[in-house]
């Protein structure tokens, strides 16, 4: 059984060069800017370049891509014009991600990726698969669908990843990577990602890997303690112009709003297009071009407000966001630590700002209580609209309990019994 255990870290001197990546990846790295690898790559590459099978447990935007996008890119054999790696993503966003930043890696290499997932025309993906492409990433469901139609053969694959394990277990994926992990009889590697690590995940290791070399960082959530977390108390009504007010004092480089609703997400986006240049917006109404299009827009900095509702924005990792904003206050706690979780990564810094109205005062207080980081009041006056609420809950709560509890005593003792212990 695989045991979550943090393993010592071996000493590398710093640089990529050290850690026996090609003079292509490393000069690659340079351009992109990158000259020290994050812990999970100084941890994972040698590794995984040595042929062990990995575990890898650490927070999103901890650079777990170039942790197994390197160690690929440099071991697939680019003589052979067949699927050497796959690479599985619970998103076609998050494949997407992967994919361009592979590529970006193995700039020098003359590895061939493709990428693939619903929503695009799987005969678009056909050709490119036939033209000699060497990694493929992808969501299980295409994946399966482009095995079973013979547009895909998985019979010459060498390495498996799977990137964000657990965000498949809860998408119900799992049986669908199962499938898949029983097709490649022949694969000699495989590495698993994911910010936390379920029974069924571990399970999951267990049975397809190895004696995996077990690299456990820390877990996703709920820890922000980087981030600078605030609040405000707001009205419904209040909420639009309160919004507008924050971004306009905040004036942020790149700025995620999360709203409830897919209806929700489209006004308030069309709403601040009035106010601000600029503004995308990404919902499940929206066909996938258009949620590329959106997506890039805010990539490449030329949105830089996007709008999205939960489901949406899974899997989405664009760097250097500096705000994200609960335009809708979440309704469950660890959907606010994944929200906030995707500024202040990779050692930058961020800031969240929840709108919160009189019904989501109690949510507040139980992620308030998940969290060592403090979560302060956008306002001064914010704290005590903070309190109000809460006392006059409690009121109610002490009045209502006190008067429940005399009238069940009454029915039980009788009138005057009740109303003598009522009395002391």
């Amino acid at each position: 059984m695989l045991r979550s255990e943090k393993i010592t870290m071996t000493e590398y001197k710093n640089g990529f060069e050290e850690l026996g990546l090609s003079e292509n990846l490393v000069r690659a790295l340079s351009e992109m800017s990158f000259s020290e690898p994050f812990p999970i790559q100084q941890r994972a590459i040698v590794p995984m370049l040595g042929g062990k099978d990995i575990v890898g447990q650490a927070k999103t935007g901890s650079g777990k891509t170039a942790a197994f996008g390197l160690p690929l890119l440099q071991l697939v054999d680019l003589r052979k014009k067949v699927i050497q790696a796959l690479v599985l993503s619970p998103t076609r966003e998050l494949a997407v991600q992967i994919t361009n930043e592979m590529r970006k890696m193995g700039k020098y290499t003359g590895v061939k990726i493709v990428t693939v997932y619903g929503g695009q025309s799987i005969n678009i993906q056909r050709e490119q698969i036939d033209r000699g492409s060497q990694i493929v990433v992808g969501t299980p469901g295409r994946i399966i669908d482009l095995v079973n139609r013979g547009y895909l053969d998985l019979s010459t694959v060498n390495f498996v990843v799977l990137d964000e394990a657990d965000r498949m277990l809860d998408m119900g994926f799992i049986d669908d990577v199962e499938q898949i992990l029983d097709w490649l009889t022949d694969m000699k590697q495989m590495a698993l990602f994911s910010a936390t690590m379920p029974e069924e995940i571990v399970r999951l290791a267990s049975k397809y890997m190895k004696n995996p070399e077990k690299i456990i960082l820390s877990a996703d959530e709920p820890s922000v303690d980087e981030l600078d977390q605030y609040y405000t108390v707001v009205s419904e009504d209040e909420k639009l112009d309160r919004l507008k007010q924050i971004i306009k004092r905040e004036k942020p480089e790149s700025c995620l709003i999360f709203c409830r609703t897919k209806r929700r997400t489209g006004r308030v986006a069309r709403e601040l297009e009035d106010s601000f240049r600029d503004v995308a917006a990404i919902h499940g109404d929206l066909s996938q071009p258009q949620r590329e299009r959106a997506l890039n827009a805010f990539r490449k900095g030329r949105a830089n407000i996007l709008v999205a509702t939960d489901v949406a924005a899974r899997g989405i990792d664009v760097p250097g966001i500096k705000l994200v904003i609960n335009y809708d206050f979440p309704d469950e706690p660890l959907m606010y630590f994944h929200r906030v979780g995707r500024t202040a990564r990779a050692g930058n810094d961020g800031k969240s700002i929840s709108l919160v109205t009189k019904y989501d005062l109690s949510m507040l207080v139980q992620v308030m209580g998940m969290t060592e980081a403090t979560i302060k009041p956008l306002e001064p006056e914010d704290e005590e609209r903070l309190r109000r609420p809460q006392a006059v809950r409690e009121d109610r709560r002490h009045e209502w309990n006190k008067r429940r509890s005399w009238h069940d005593r009454r029915s039980e003792r009788g009138n005057e019994r009740s109303r003598n212990w009522y009395i002391e």
